[in-house]
């Protein structure tokens, strides 16, 4: 069974930082897997912000994002990461991780088998 946990989501203070982490288990080989982070806030629909290539050596942002949150993994760990600098309330949302292994089109969520639960995370003024 797949599992995709996501954690590190909290409140804070716009211009500050967080650093989440996606936590997967279950697939048979990890590296092979392209991963990405997409949030939702509220009233709106789920939109694409970070997405690399199964090797971490092409990495995609979204505009929003791009200069301000970085996407790392650790193949060896299982595990991707989102850092995220420069906060602004604009980035308030659930945070969700997804995997897929061979995705057409990164940014589209369509693309992706599995995805996480979600964290939240809450940038206040």
């Amino acid at each position: 069974q797949v599992r995709l946990v996501e954690s590190g989501g909290g409140l804070v203070q716009a211009g500050g930082s967080l650093r989440l982490s996606c936590a997967a288990s279950g697939l048979t080989t990890f590296s092979e897997y392209t991963m990405a982070w997409f949030r939702q806030a509220p009233g709106k629909e789920r939109e694409f912000a970070v997405g690399s290539g199964r090797s971490g050596d092409a990495t995609y942002y979204a505009h929003s994002v791009k200069g301000r949150f970085t996407f790392s993994r650790d193949n060896a760990k299982n595990t991707g990461f989102l850092q995220m600098n420069g906060l602004n309330p604009e980035d308030t949302a659930v945070y969700y991780c997804a995997a897929a292994r061979f995705p057409r089109d990164v940014p589209a969520a369509r693309e992706y088998d599995y995805w996480g639960q979600g964290t939240q995370v809450t940038v206040s003024v």
